[in-house]
């Protein structure tokens, strides 16, 4: 028996184990979800594989235009190999229309198409709830400098570009979505790179047509099964199904 691997970091989503070769890790999709600041959690069946499955989809996407990623390869349905990075410690966010808090602060029906992409900052930090952070503190506390932040804003604009290009493709809208940026060294010199996952965990995607809701907020919101919603992004995108028959969420106390 292969001797047990050592794990490395446990998120919400995903579990980090030590890689086979220096300066890799192995990234585990788990199948629970969680909202509100893991106060609402259940276990999804197949949530994991679907993951998995898109945030390969997407970060090889990434990769085959040049924008650089922690993604190597996929090992089987629910891990991944991926280079070890230094996390920045931000959500970058990047809004296309009106939803969620954004809506909420300034008022806004949700939908409202923004006057451009939007980018924004959270603090990553579970007990404090992940607050809104602007570039003023990021610089001050030395989380990122000016030069990071600029690079930040430039990999963000690019994977929002691509990944609108492809929802829109299949007839879903891409609302707005969250990525991580990574630091990795190459030699002497470090670069920034887009880390963490892409999926409909990430992600906030409307049918274009009926505005129907394909992204965590099904769970958030008890809009229906989640496993449904990301099942049928996967088969617009062509990206092979589980065959995990959608179940009812088993939600943990």
């Amino acid at each position: 028996m292969a001797p047990r691997r050592k794990k490395i970091y446990e998120g919400k989503a995903k579990t980090l184990y030590e890689g086979p070769e220096p300066g890799t890790l192995v990234q585990y999709f788990k199948d629970d979800a969680t909202a509100f600041n893991a106060q609402k959690k259940a276990t999804i069946e197949g949530k994991g594989v679907l993951n998995n499955r898109l945030s390969e989809y997407f970060m090889t996407g990434l990769t085959n235009i040049g924008v650089p990623n922690h993604f190597i390869k996929r090992l089987n349905m629910r891990e991944q190999l991926i280079r070890q990075v230094e996390i920045v410690p931000l959500e970058v966010i990047v809004r296309n229309f009106a939803a969620g808090s954004i809506a909420k602060r300034l008022g806004l029906e949700e939908g409202t198409p923004l006057p451009r992409p939007i980018v924004e900052y959270s603090y990553k930090n579970d007990d404090l709830g992940d607050p809104l952070v602007p570039e003023e503190y990021i610089i001050a506390f030395g989380w990122a400098n000016q030069q990071d932040m600029d690079d930040i804003v430039a990999l963000a604009l690019r994977v929002n570009d691509f990944l609108s290009g492809v929802f829109y493709g299949v007839g879903i809208k891409l609302i707005d979505f969250k990525i991580e940026i990574g630091r990795v060294w190459e030699g002497d010199f470090m670069r920034l790179i887009v880390a963490d996952e892409i999926s409909p965990d990430s992600c906030r995607l409307w049918d274009s047509k009926t505005g129907q809701k394909l992204d965590k907020d099904v769970f958030r919101r008890d809009l229906g099964n989640l496993t449904d919603a990301y099942t049928e992004v996967a088969r617009r995108l062509g990206v092979m199904p589980t065959n995990t028959q959608p179940i009812k969420p088993t939600l943990i106390n």
